[in-house]
């Protein structure tokens, strides 16, 4: 259905761009799917599992998997929604529709998320670097770091404090503190009060941080190419997530490759 809305977006763009009418509708409005589609139940009703008590090993990863996928692919439906409202404000943008009030707060507010500067809302420069930001994340990737850096949700990070991507902060009371931080060191194991802002925070961090433009500029080419989004290919650009650089990359793909995780990838196409 993705595809064929964002086919319906291209057809109706390549017309109005040979004859523009502001009084007609521009092209569908309609959203791909909606959030009501996936069950995020409340945080005060999730009871973390205890993924640690699971002793066969592929039971463990399955219940791992299973947990952590239905706030992965809301977080997609979420960002699928942005990125396909923001492509037909570029649309209207392009042939020369004025914008209302609500699409220029939702511009603003979507700069504000994904951290673009920017003075004039409507400069294509700004719209192209917003476009290239907005965008899905495939869940073989996030699935294999969070087994990566939760230790399969058994670590201590993730039981108490809902961190399953090994992200750090450093104000002091922000998280928990690694029992093996040196007396040098003052950052903490950042700490969520649900899964939900877990994964929220983990694709704000490599949707904005410099450290993955590599991830982001690998995501663009696939688009470009109208390549399926994978999560082996994304992993490429995520070198700077560990001071294990290479060989990190490696164990993500042994992770999605060992656990057939491709699978588990809706097709994410451009």
């Amino acid at each position: 259905m993705v595809q064929t809305l964002l086919t319906a977006i291209m057809v109706a763009g390549a017309y109005y761009l040979k004859a523009p009418q502001p009084s007609q509708a521009l092209i569908p409005t309609s959203m791909p799917e909606t959030l009501a589609d996936y069950f995020i139940p409340e945080p005060s009703a999730v009871t973390m599992p205890d993924f640690a008590a699971i002793r066969d090993i592929q039971l463990k990863k399955q219940a791992f998997f299973d947990f952590l996928q239905p706030y992965i692919d809301a977080k997609n439906v979420e960002v699928r929604q942005q990125r396909l409202r923001l492509q037909l404000i570029v649309a209207r943008i392009k042939v020369g529709v004025g914008l209302g009030h609500d699409e220029n707060v939702f511009l603003w507010d979507l700069a504000r998320k994904y951290e673009i500067k920017g003075d004039d809302l409507h400069e294509a420069g700004f719209l192209d670097r917003l476009m290239h930001r907005v965008d899905v994340l495939p869940p073989s990737l996030v699935l294999a770091q969070a087994a990566n850096e939760s230790g399969w949700g058994t670590s201590r990070f993730a039981q108490e404090g809902y961190n399953f991507f090994g992200q750090w902060c450093y104000t002091e009371g922000c998280g928990l503190v690694p029992g093996n931080r040196n007396a040098y060191s003052s950052h903490e194991v950042r700490s969520f009060t649900s899964v939900e802002d877990a994964v929220n925070s983990y694709f704000r961090n490599l949707n904005t941080f410099p450290s993955y433009q590599d991830l982001r500029l690998i995501r663009q080419e696939l688009r470009q190419d109208s390549k399926p989004i994978d999560g082996i290919s994304l992993t490429e650009g995520l070198g700077k997530y560990s001071e294990r650089g290479h060989e990190y990359i490696h164990d993500l793909q042994a992770v999605i490759y060992k656990n057939n995780l491709l699978a588990r990838d809706k097709p994410l196409y451009p």
